[in-house]
């Protein structure tokens, strides 16, 4: 029997560098509208979830989602883990497919190839694209069995609460941890949306290919020939897992 991934995306209005940027609109859908999509198009979901928190500020957020017609759980504001657990529990699966709502560039190719990858080895208990990194910032996927993510919620504090899969990728020891790459290196590129200098990338994008996914390969030519474009987010430091 086929494993039942549920997708879980997380989303709130409050980042501190660029505050309400998963309701920002590109080429006439939201940033979370389009994580949305791209997590869907997979098709490798038997379920999906947005998780936001408590806060009243992400009354938005849970608007956007009756909007999208997508479910939606709410939680705490600073210990994601939690939310996403919460969000298990009212959407049972075997397997929980981590999704942040600042990735509005998501290829669901890749989310598919990640769960495909989950899928052919028993036994495993997370998989993701990160751990080696090939590929840009802002389009990687991680899995991690449900059953893991419940022990991972009994033993992780700190930072590991707000990054929820860092507890199992952090020790191999205890996890069953699979590291995903593809070719060529992409790494450099960097395609989430965490400042503004991000959003001129991303709208940039949006703004030449309109209301669709773009295949990553597609992508990057696109990139490769537009150093202009590139540049508009280049020194951007990405923060440290312990700058929750």
């Amino acid at each position: 029997m086929t494993e039942r991934i549920v997708g879980v995306v997380q989303a709130r209005m409050g980042s501190s560098r660029l505050p309400g940027k998963v309701l920002r609109p590109l080429a006439g859908r939201s940033v979370l509208g389009r994580v949305v999509r791209a997590a869907q198009d997979s098709g490798v979901l038997t379920d999906l979830v947005v998780a936001t928190s408590t806060d009243p500020g992400d009354d938005a957020v849970v608007a956007e989602c009756r909007r999208l017609g997508v479910a939606w759980h709410r939680g705490p504001v600073d210990d994601v883990l939690t939310r996403f657990v919460g969000a298990l529990d009212a959407h049972p699966g075997d397997a929980v497919m981590r999704f942040t709502a600042d990735c509005p560039l998501l290829d669901p190719e890749i989310v598919a190839l990640v769960a495909s990858v989950y899928r052919a080895v028993p036994g495993l208990d997370y998989a993701s694209t990160s751990i080696t990194r090939t590929l840009p910032r802002g389009l990687d996927v991680e899995i991690i069995r449900a059953e893991a993510l419940r022990t991972v919620d009994k033993l992780a504090t700190g930072h590991d609460r707000v990054h929820v899969t860092s507890y199992a990728y952090a020790h191999p020891e205890r996890f069953r941890v699979l590291g995903v790459t593809l070719t060529p290196d992409r790494s450099r590129l960097r395609l989430t949306l965490d400042t503004e200098p991000d959003w001129q990338l991303v709208d940039a994008v949006a703004a030449h290919f309109g209301d669709v996914a773009v295949p990553l390969a597609t992508l990057a030519d696109w990139l490769d020939g537009r150093p202009e474009v590139r540049a508009l987010n280049a020194d951007v430091r990405q923060k440290r897992l312990e700058e929750c």
